[in-house]
């Protein structure tokens, strides 16, 4: 598809989003509609998957989609329902994997790398700026790739979708604190033709949820 909406559902096709040095396709698989992000490095060939949330198969025929190859696979949060492929995956492909520090050991598979807020994962010439978002899970990352020939794109897992933040309802989560770092780390950093892409469901941009900022934090959720 060369005309993206970012409306995917399972089963159904890759969108994809062409950009100077990157190509994004998004899926969604699984009984809850996990979004699944292959991201290509068009220099270089490498690619990095976001979230190995589900059905091994569809996730692999996304990989071949692309170069074939898959050298970076990053987990946003250690929620169940965005791992249930990790294992298969990493089996298939031998990824470098990734994933927050304080989620790390909470998942079926172990991290390379333990990501900070501020590092970088690179893929390619392409570099991600990892912002950690604590409050869904104690660990969640969000990844921004800032295109040089246009604007942010933001890969947000259950941090942030459109209409507010994750669900923080849980034991162990925490609603004042996703909604600091979202306010702190994304909004306060990024502009509003910044482009948001959930771990569920359609994307958004952050001018679109700028405005209710204020409504998310009076009624706590």
């Amino acid at each position: 598809m060369t005309d993206y909406t970012g409306d995917v559902e399972p089963g159904g096709p890759t969108h994809v989003r062409t950009l100077e040095h990157l190509v994004i396709r998004k899926v969604a698989v699984s009984e809850m509609s996990n979004n699944a992000y292959l991201l290509t490095c068009r220099e270089s060939g490498e690619q990095l998957l976001v979230d190995a949330a589900d059905d091994a198969a569809r996730l692999t025929s996304l990989v071949r989609e692309g170069t074939g190859s898959l050298e970076h696979l990053v987990t946003t949060h250690q929620h169940r329902d965005h791992v249930r492929a990790l294992a298969e995956m990493v089996d298939a492909f031998h990824p470098r994997t990734y994933a927050g520090a304080d989620d790390a050991d909470a998942l079926p598979v172990r991290p390379d790398v333990r990501l900070a807020q501020g590092d970088l994962v690179t893929v390619g010439r392409c570099r991600l700026d990892v912002i950690h978002l604590r409050g869904h899970t104690p660990g969640s990352v969000a990844l921004a790739y800032d295109d040089p020939a246009g604007h942010t794109h933001l890969f947000t897992g259950d941090s942030l979708f459109p209409g507010g933040v994750g669900n923080t309802t849980n034991p162990g989560q925490s609603f004042a604190s996703l909604i600091a770092d979202v306010s702190d780390r994304v909004f306060d950093v990024y502009d509003d033709a910044t482009w948001v892409y959930p771990g569920h469901g359609g994307d958004t941009v952050l001018g679109a949820e700028r405005p209710h900022l204020t409504e998310w934090r009076d009624r706590g959720w």
